[in-house]
């Protein structure tokens, strides 16, 4: 029965088991859905269902929305959200709003995470709609290029992987989309995969971004490529921060000079952050030659 499988853990979230043929009421009589697994609560609406012996509509709205929230990929996700869009249409509405003001002004990590997890409730929602799964993934890939999110790298970039993969499979002939999908191939060094996507766009592009992704293609045949896949340097630099943060500023800097040496990498990955942060770097050890000469660079 689904009934048996554990539920994920959650801050914040106890479960509670409703009694046999327990239906979800509210609205007035219009909402009248059966419920058969684990409902998420939190702890306040948790203690009060103790007390009255099962939650109330309200109650079991807030947990589901508290709880996909946290984690959109949390065991029963799909039918929380199942019941949210049968029953509760003012969280649907409240969770593509926050979606669309996520999406109209420039944001930092944490509020990218915000708006992965909000795009993936409404992907549980609309499972075939391929912008939704697109956007997951180009999102992702947003946060997988930040030097704040550096030590998130590897998993971004496979998950912006998985995501477009599946946004393709559901559009195959989006052009941006397939381009993309190839982006996260490269950076993830998986050369071949990229050049099976992107060599059948060329002939659809425009002339500029023709001629750059004929150079991109021609680069990888030739083998001039980073010296490992791209996700390692962000690794990498992630090792950087977390030195400089340790106070370890010529550690640090030296991993940053490691980076920059590969000219592939810095040519096809400009990062302005990344001269900053060694400028602070040196700066921090007085090396001020070596600081005043990445000033045209940050």
């Amino acid at each position: 029965m689904q009934n048996c499988i554990a539920p994920t853990p959650l801050d914040g979230i106890s479960y509670f088991q409703p009694p046999v043929d327990f239906h979800i009421t509210g609205r007035d009589g219009r909402v009248n859905i059966p419920w058969e697994f684990p409902i998420p609560l939190v702890e306040e609406s948790y203690r009060a269902a103790l007390e009255h012996g099962a939650p109330d509509y309200d109650q079991v709205g807030q947990g589901m929305f508290f709880a996909l929230r946290q984690n959109p990929d949390c065991t029963y996700a799909v039918d929380y959200a199942r019941v949210l869009q049968t029953g509760y249409p003012h969280i649907i509405a409240e969770i593509g709003g926050e979606a669309i003001m996520l999406d109209a002004k420039e944001v930092d990590s944490p509020y990218l995470d915000r708006k992965v997890n909000l795009l993936k409730i409404m992907a549980l929602l609309e499972q075939d709609n391929a912008g939704l799964w697109r956007e997951i993934g180009r999102t992702l890939m947003e946060k997988g290029s930040r030097m704040e999110a550096a030590h998130l790298a590897v998993q971004s970039w496979y998950g912006a992987e998985k995501y477009l993969s599946r946004s393709v499979e559901l559009a195959p002939d989006d052009l941006h989309t397939c381009y993309q999908l190839g982006e996260t191939h490269y950076v993830l060094g998986h050369y071949d995969q990229a050049l099976a996507l992107w060599q059948p766009l060329v002939e659809r592009l425009q002339a500029g971004e023709r001629l750059s992704l004929e150079a991109r293609i021609a680069a990888i045949q030739r083998g001039e490529l980073p010296k490992v896949p791209a996700v390692d340097y962000l690794t990498a630099l992630s090792v950087a921060f977390e030195q400089h943060q340790d106070d370890q500023f010529y550690e640090a800097a030296a991993i940053v000079e490691d980076v920059l040496l590969d000219t592939v990498f810095c040519a096809q990955f400009p990062m302005a952050g990344v001269y900053r942060f060694l400028e602070q770097c040196y700066r921090a050890v007085n090396m001020t030659d070596k600081a005043d000469a990445l000033k045209g660079r940050c």
